[in-house]
């Protein structure tokens, strides 16, 4: 069997989250209204991690911070959020992590409800070379629209997107020993779908549930991160 093992990112992986991290550093740089995205970036945070926030409401959100221009034009600002948001906040811990598993000759991959703009960069420093994520939808001129597109890389979402990227690889989920990392109950569908899940700084009904289960449950988080 193909080892497979799958990492979420926000929580797990990074210290923080990357979407509210996102859309903060650009209220901050003035790009974004405070007024009108401070606020509704800490209702979709609590929301999404109570469980109770929509998947369309909360990734439309988020990629409605790209809307009116192209991948070219918002690059210095990307580059600048992964080198002094980002990857301050990627501990040393998650880096062994995601080496072990590399090293050892296992397919490893970064999947995120974020959307892959905000996030390639970061799996490349993680030295994750595949990624599935949360695609957003261009214009015929090249600039964002502001909408996701395809199926959102969000709880069941998870699965089909696996199961989509998988397909690409000539691969089936059945023919991989699989396990994930994840900190979040957003994420209990494709927990319980792989052969291994393992609680990484887990919210508390994660924990629950992976107390229930008999999953591990592991801490990453650094103690030299903000």
């Amino acid at each position: 069997m193909r080892r497979l093992t799958l990492f979420d990112f926000d929580h797990t992986l990074l210290d923080g989250d990357s979407d509210v991290l996102w859309c903060g550093f650009l209220v901050d740089r003035g790009v974004l209204p405070r007024a009108q995205f401070e606020a509704a970036n800490a209702r979709m945070e609590r929301e999404y991690r109570a469980g109770t926030v929509g998947a369309q409401a909360f990734c439309e959100f988020y990629v409605s911070t790209l809307a009116g221009r192209t991948r070219a034009q918002w690059e210095p600002l990307r580059r600048e959020f992964t080198a002094a948001v980002l990857v301050p906040r990627i501990g040393r811990a998650a880096r062994a992590l995601v080496a072990r598993h590399r090293d050892a000759g296992d397919l490893v991959v970064m999947t995120t409800a974020t959307n892959r703009f905000v996030t390639e960069l970061a799996a490349a420093q993680l030295g994750l070379p595949h990624l599935i994520a949360t695609e957003c939808e261009l214009g015929p001129d090249g600039a964002f629209t502001g909408r996701v597109t395809g199926t959102l890389n969000m709880r069941e979402g998870k699965i089909a997107r696996l199961h989509d990227w998988l397909a690409q690889q000539r691969l089936a989920l059945t023919d991989c020993d699989s396990a994930f990392y994840s900190d979040s109950i957003n994420d209990l569908p494709l927990l319980q779908t792989v052969r291994r899940a393992i609680a990484v700084n887990p919210d508390a009904r994660l924990a629950a549930e992976a107390a229930a289960r008999g999953w591990p449950v592991l801490d990453l988080r650094d103690p030299a991160t903000p």
